[in-house]
């Protein structure tokens, strides 16, 4: 064989190991030109979209577009054109036979060999089946979280009613605050577990406002409080009377925190000690978490957010847990603009958590974002309740619950019973549960609705907690959405506002 014809055959052999390669390929591979037509198509392509190779080469690249997507591809050719790749974008595509698909579509240019751009490859991967299998994680942890929620509303009634009795026994009272103690972590469990599914899924809205450093910090340790008091820990706080304004979600940024104490107190032995700082520096606010706890292995610290990673799984070092609070810390921090580290010299030397935070300018009233002294409060007036539960536990023992409040209440147990005992009752708040036999709660919040206008207020008391839920109560009419189990403080807040029936 002549020299001249070896490099040849090695380019021949080259070109068609590469061909049959793209050929192989689970995913699809295309490749079309700078107006759309296509010129390759693999035997996954076909796969995917239904079309044979002897079918689709020279057609156009539109035809596996809807009508309203056409704009998009359009868009990424003339990107192409411009010599950039589009990586990884989650769009719709069409099937032979009309049936939408969910794919992950990566584009390259194609270059010639005097480097002119004269085509695209485009790499598309079936993604449906990852969505419907979000889709079914995210129902089933809904449901879920209704179950176990509505067991917990009346133990936690139970425990408000045991309250209100004549002083118990020093034995009773401790009975009470480990029941209390531990319905709050359970709730808060189910809430952590679907905050992850929805941040994971891209569900999770930020309610950003201008909000101050101290304001996050001083409602994140009054919620970690009794986790503290519990291990007998010592708790060191200081936060720079410097004000450092963030654009934040209060209640968000108070949860990150919180995360961050509830694991210091966690995986801190009884007695030990808690620091908590937060200051500005510079264009940050920084607010660190520190401890003298069991620490955190040098190998640990690169996966400490890691989900469903635990500091110390072995052994006496086992603290229980689903290992997702410091995950859902991490992913709000980033959604807020910042991040979050973690520092550790190594086991038995204590752990430190670190939030960055960018700093946001002073609102322009000096008094936005403080909050106005409390006034004396009169006794709360009297008010018709109406109780709406399947769930008979829940139902008697808030009615119970608010009666020994003073107030005239009134208990129905499906929605068609809520509508009629609107009727009769007239009450000027009625607690409606969402998930009702008969009648839904949202069907029975409209009637109840449609009969007495403004002159009542509708409150959901329910399991369900999803944003979908809370849109569709608001559609119904709903005033307020509280997910069970409810805190008392926050129906009597919105008892007292409630106007009397006239």
């Amino acid at each position: 064989m002549s020299a001249h014809r070896q490099p040849r055959r090695a380019s021949g052999m080259a070109e068609a190991r590469l061909a049959a390669i793209v050929n192989s390929s689970d995913d699809a591979i295309i490749s079309k030109d700078l107006t759309g037509r296509i010129v390759s198509w693999n035997r996954a392509a076909e796969h995917l979209y239904g079309y044979a190779a002897s079918e689709i080469l020279g057609e156009s690249i539109f035809s596996l577009i809807p009508e309203e997507l056409k704009a998009e591809e359009e868009e990424i050719l003339a990107r192409i054109g411009n010599g950039e790749r589009v990586e990884h974008y989650e769009t719709c595509r069409l099937r032979k036979d009309g049936t939408r698909i969910e794919v992950s579509i990566t584009v390259s240019p194609v270059y010639d060999p005097d480097g002119r751009i004269i085509g695209a490859s485009k790499i598309a991967r079936d993604i449906s089946p990852a969505r419907e299998a979000q889709r079914r994680k995210d129902q089933f942890l809904a449901v879920l979280a209704h179950e176990l929620r509505n067991p917990l509303a009346p133990v936690r009634n139970a425990i408000e009613i045991l309250r209100s009795l004549p002083p118990p026994s020093p034995q009773l009272q401790w009975t009470h605050d480990v029941i209390d103690r531990q319905v709050r972590q359970l709730s808060r469990l189910v809430d952590d577990l679907l905050d992850v599914s929805r941040i994971t899924s891209g569900k999770i809205e930020l309610r950003k406002e201008r909000v101050e450093l101290a304001a996050a910090v001083r409602i994140a340790l009054e919620s970690s409080r009794p986790v503290i008091e519990r291990g007998g820990h010592e708790l060191t706080v200081r936060v720079t009377p410097e004000p450092a304004w963030l654009d934040a979600d209060l209640a968000r940024l108070a949860q990150v925190l919180s995360n961050l104490v509830n694991n210091a107190a966690k995986y801190t032995r009884p007695g030990g000690h808690i620091w908590v700082t937060a200051e500005r520096r510079g264009g940050e606010a920084v607010v660190c978490v520190r401890d003298n706890g069991i620490g955190i292995e040098p190998a640990m610290l690169a996966r400490i957010f890691d989900m469903f990673t635990q500091a110390g799984t072995a052994g006496a070092h086992s603290q229980g847990g689903l290992g997702i609070g410091l995950t859902l810390a991490r992913r709000l921090v980033e959604l807020h603009g910042g991040r979050v580290e973690a520092l550790s010299e190594g086991i038995g030397r204590g752990s430190e958590f670190v939030v960055h935070l960018p700093i946001a300018p002073a609102p322009d009233s000096a008094g936005a974002g403080r909050e106005e002294p409390a006034s004396p409060r009169a006794k709360p007036a009297s008010r018709r309740i109406l109780v709406v539960d399947d769930h008979r536990d829940a139902a008697d023992s808030l009615c119970m619950l608010l009666k020994s409040r003073g107030h005239d209440v009134r208990v129905a147990y499906d929605g068609i019973e809520a509508v009629g005992a609107a009727v009769t009752f007239r009450p000027d708040v009625v607690l409606l549960d969402i998930g009702l036999p008969k009648l839904s709660g949202n069907d029975a919040a409209r009637r109840i609705r449609e009969a007495h206008g403004d002159g009542v207020t509708l409150v959901a008391v329910t399991g369900w907690g999803q944003d979908e839920d809370r849109r569709r109560a608001r559609e119904a009419g709903f005033d307020h959405h509280l997910v069970k189990p409810v805190d008392l403080a926050a129906i009597t807040r919105i008892i007292e506002k409630a106007s009397p029936a006239p």
